[in-house]
């Protein structure tokens, strides 16, 4: 993610801000121009009527008065509402279709993390103009079901359990718990579990039904990942019974991928939203990378380009390769686990190119953007290109 900036002062500010800290404006994200935005009162709060939320002017998008997502309310959302639109909810929480007894503090303090990890994801997912329909739009639209556990809320019935089901995702928001999802963490050998990255898995899911399942595409995912036709719940069955193969990092990206080509998609999917968005911060930081190591580069790779705009995957594989070398060795430094606990080999980086290829196939058509033919002929350069690998360094 990028750098936002009050454009009223030039404050640096995060994503999830709501108000400048040196100029104390009020600030909300606009979605249509990806930013987060200085806002003005359109009128004097005591002139605007009081069954109306309130209106704004956002100095990032003037054209079009504003006003907060109804989940603002709940200290949810930052996210602004064009005045006119009969949406109550911003282009994130219209997908919202349960969320949790907000009237419980647990359940709202867990809520908002949630909605904060969801609402990154959707940065993201916007950024790659997908298509993002709600149920009421199409009866196979996305949505989402935020859970309490009935052992937390001492009901009888069958634990919540995190997943996709036909554009569904449901979260069990006890992930919202660090105590608990640690837990998780290690009693499923899992080097990485976090909300956005069970945002990003679980979307993976949705897109491999829209972008993969009824497309031509589909032959080429099973020369690469499997044949999903096997039975899904026998898989995880054996999978949770038997573990992953000795060698899976040679051909997966996790140990979980090798459950199911399902899940091998989601997983390979949620790793390219992790590169998209981390090389979109280096970028905006302008990061330089070169490793002092012996017969290493001679030049440094920079990275200076938006990921979400680069249709040659190899750019965004050559500045991932040393920039999680280098955080990695910084997080090991401050006596942390590798922030990127995985190694990208050229099976995996061949997965990673039928995504990218997938998403610019689907590129909105007023995009400026290469379209499915250049998709694949980016997947066929990648696969010929396996015969010459470069590797990921182990730290």
């Amino acid at each position: 993610m990028k750098i936002f900036q009050c454009q009223a002062c030039d404050q640096p500010v995060s994503f999830e801000s709501t108000a400048c800290e040196s100029c104390e404006r009020r600030l909300g994200y606009v979605c249509e121009v990806h930013e987060v935005s200085a806002l003005e009162p359109s009128e004097p709060f005591a002139h605007q009527q009081a069954e109306r939320a309130p209106t704004f002017h956002a100095y990032a998008h003037p054209a079009r008065k504003v006003r907060f997502c109804a989940n603002a309310a709940y200290g949810a959302c930052n996210w602004l509402v064009a005045e006119d639109s009969p949406d109550l909810y911003c282009t994130a929480c219209r997908h919202n279709r349960v969320v949790p007894d907000l009237a419980v503090p647990w359940n709202l303090a867990r809520w908002r993390q949630i909605e904060a990890a969801k609402h990154r994801m959707f940065y993201s997912l916007l950024r790659l103009d997908l298509p993002l329909p709600t149920r009421a739009e199409d009866p196979a639209g996305l949505a989402f079901d935020f859970l309490v556990d009935p052992a937390e809320s001492f009901l009888i019935g069958p634990p919540i359990l995190t997943g996709h089901l036909d554009g569904l995702i449901t979260l069990n928001i006890a992930e919202a718990d660090d105590v608990e999802r640690e837990r998780r963490r290690l009693l499923f050998g899992e080097y990485y579990r976090t909300l956005l990255g069970h945002f990003r898995h679980e979307i993976g899911h949705y897109f491999w039904n829209v972008l993969v399942r009824d497309d031509p595409s589909l032959w080429t995912f099973r020369s690469l990942f499997g044949d999903e036709s096997q039975d899904y719940g026998a898989a995880l069955q054996r999978h949770y019974a038997n573990g992953a193969p000795g060698d899976w990092e040679e051909s997966y990206v996790s140990a979980y991928a090798t459950s199911h080509p399902w899940e091998d998609f989601a997983e390979t999917w949620a790793h390219y939203l992790h590169m998209v968005d981390t090389i979109e911060t280096a970028s905006t930081f302008e990061l330089h990378v070169r490793p002092r190591l012996r017969h290493g580069p001679a030049e440094p790779v920079v990275i200076d380009f938006d990921p979400h705009r680069t249709p040659d995957l190899g750019r965004l594989i050559e500045a991932w390769l040393p920039l999680t070398y280098a955080v990695n060795s910084l997080s090991r430094s401050m006596g942390q686990t590798s922030l990127y606990p995985f190694k990208l080999t050229p099976a995996v980086i061949a997965k990673l190119a039928f995504v990218h290829e997938r998403i610019y196939a689907v590129r909105r058509q007023d995009s400026a953007l290469p379209g499915a033919e250049a998709g694949a002929d980016i997947l066929k350069a990648v696969i010929a290109g396996l015969r010459n690998p470069v590797a990921a360094p182990n730290v």
